[in-house]
């Protein structure tokens, strides 16, 4: 009899990418050893993008199995966190394993960094319990030392934004650049944290999506012990990259993509400029503007991903739905029709994965969100790194400071980055020197990237060591 592997994702896009892949990577190389099952806890405010992408995969993914847990509430708390939303489904996940049990052995159970409150129910019914971070090392350094941080002050981060802090394997930060939504000490979602922080080392094990090659001075410094001084920490599996599948878009068609591709294709070889913001990246119609003065002014190609603004807050980056730009209103009068030699605006959306890989495409404007990170890596693009939200404030500082793949865009007190420091950037990471040096730091990063999943390379040989522990269990 076939063992389960059960995948428990947040509904986001972000999570639910990576968690596919994994899914698919198991059965792709145990499809005779194990099923997979991925449950499905939809909430109230589910991100739209997220939501067509589950469906196009239910729909076209007929090795994977998807159960849905019942509705909750349309609101079942105004004012609750995710994490608590997903503590309501505890009642449904128990009974979805307990009917999966009874005609296959559960061997593992593969739970999401936000869907924690999880870990308790497969707990108490004897099922191994894993974290599958869909973000890199960065993002497990700070979710297991954060309860060492939590003791080290009493105030609120954002009382000490300037006060920095050291999590092991990476260069020390100010508090601004911890997680937003951290920064309040009184804040429910701080306590979030803090619980995954805590129940990370209960599991079983712990997967995350890098390659040892990436991050070896963090990986190293988080096996040896250095994030959880005060007990043991959990194995850790390395099985990354995995990265979107073109096969899997959902929600866009094949004219979107042709017309991207087609566009590139008469560009020169590394000649342009690529801007995009990850599935929920968006700026004031101010700092649009900006963006667009400093290309025009940079004399780049440039392929940019426009979204409308949802906020002329300067510091809102942040929005799960999104309607197509006006933009002829939104930017400068006569841009389009000034750049249309050697730029091309796109509304909303562009398949990022194949424009990475496009030779035209020489440089990479991102958010830093790690599905973008890993792809740009992957590609061998260097990056301008820009972050908006969650921890990519964080993997900023890794791409510039620790790996040298990006050059940091700098922000005003307000929250805007000018015409000019756009310029600047854009232009130094094409042409000078630094910029070189950039580029061939990420070539060669592509390359050592390029055989991490043959047969003996270090994702493989994770992922099988991974794999043969659940079949022995």
């Amino acid at each position: 009899m076939k063992g389960t592997i059960v995948l428990y994702p947040m509904i986001g896009m972000g999570h639910l990418v990576s968690t596919m892949e994994l899914g698919n990577l198991i059965l792709r190389h145990y499809h005779n050893r194990f099923s997979v099952t991925v449950l499905i806890g939809e909430g109230p405010q589910d991100p739209p993008d997220a939501t067509a992408f589950l469906r196009h995969i239910s729909e076209t993914t007929h090795s994977i199995t998807f159960l849905h847990l019942p509705s909750l509430p349309t609101n079942p708390s105004p004012n609750g966190t995710l994490t608590q939303i997903i503590r309501l489904h505890n009642p449904n996940v128990r009974q979805a394993l307990q009917t999966i049990s009874e005609t296959s052995m559960v061997r593992a159970f593969v739970i999401d960094m936000f869907t924690t409150p999880a870990l308790t129910v497969a707990s108490e019914l004897g099922i191994p319990t894993y974290y599958f971070l869909t973000g890199g090392a960065v993002l497990l350094s700070f979710f297991l030392y954060f309860p060492i941080i939590h003791n080290q002050t009493t105030k609120s981060f954002k009382e000490i934004p300037t006060t920095h802090f050291q999590f092991p394997g990476l260069p020390s930060m100010p508090a601004s650049y911890l997680p937003e939504r951290v920064q309040d000490r009184e804040h429910q979602f701080y306590h979030d944290v803090l619980d995954i922080g805590l129940n990370l080392r209960r599991s079983k094990g712990i997967l995350t999506n890098t390659f040892e090659c990436l991050e070896t001075t963090l990986i190293k410094a988080i096996t040896d012990g250095l994030c959880v001084p005060d007990a043991p920490t959990p194995p850790v599996y390395c099985i990354g990259p995995l990265i979107a599948s073109p096969k899997n878009r959902s929600g866009e068609g094949d004219e979107a993509v042709h017309h991207c591709l087609s566009w590139l294709d008469a560009q020169p070889r590394q000649s342009v400029v690529f801007l995009c913001f990850g599935s929920g990246g968006v700026f004031s119609a101010k700092q649009v503007r900006e963006i667009a003065i400093g290309l025009e002014r940079s004399g780049q190609r440039f392929l940019w991903v426009v979204r409308q603004p949802v906020s002329e807050d300067n510091n809102k980056h942040l929005a799960w739905e999104h309607k197509d730009p006006d933009l002829e209103t939104l930017l400068p009068q006569g841009f389009l029709d000034r750049n249309k030699e050697r730029g091309l605006v796109v509304k909303s959306w562009a398949p990022q994965v194949e424009v990475l890989n496009h030779e035209s495409v020489g440089e990479f404007v991102t958010h830093c969100g790690w599905n973008s990170d890993l792809e740009a890596v992957c590609a061998g693009v260097p990056m301008v790194a820009w972050p908006l939200y969650a921890e990519q404030r964080m993997n900023k500082v890794f791409l510039v400071e620790e790996m040298k793949f990006a050059m940091p865009m700098e922000e005003s007190e307000d929250g805007l980055v000018s015409a000019a420091e756009v310029e600047k950037r854009l232009t130094a990471l094409m042409v000078s020197e630094e910029g070189r040096v950039l580029r061939e730091r990420s070539r060669k990063m592509k390359e050592e990237a390029m055989p991490v999943w043959s047969e003996c390379g270090s994702s493989m040989i994770v992922f099988r060591k991974l794999a043969e522990s659940w079949v022995i269990q």
